[in-house]
């Protein structure tokens, strides 16, 4: 018979496989994380409820975010420059220096 802690372990495995690989920062992941949590020893009901919760995205559905958040009034585009920024340094396209040293965006 399967004891209790190894069931949590089987679903705390079961999340740390299906977690994506962070592209930004390769050296440093979270199912890597979530894998040794998985072997740990003491690893409670606690620990897989939070990884359940963030697998499901619950706490972005409890507190959605509104557009007042997203576009503040003394920025409005920051976040979507913010994005932009990172899409285009995965692609390793750089701004010129020019657009830095301007600070235009």
């Amino acid at each position: 018979m399967a004891t209790p802690t190894s069931k949590l372990a089987q679903e705390m495995a079961r999340i740390a496989s299906s977690w994506p690989l962070d592209p930004l920062r390769p050296h440093i992941q979270l199912q890597t994380f979530l894998k040794s949590l998985a072997t740990h020893p003491r690893l409670t009901p606690g620990a897989v409820r939070v990884a359940q919760a963030l697998e499901r995205n619950e706490l972005h559905k409890k507190y959605a975010l509104t557009d007042k958040m997203l576009k503040p009034a003394s920025a409005p585009l920051h976040y979507e420059k913010l994005v932009e920024g990172i899409e285009k340094s995965m692609q390793g396209i750089a701004r010129p220096w020019w657009k830095m040293f301007l600070g235009i965006w």
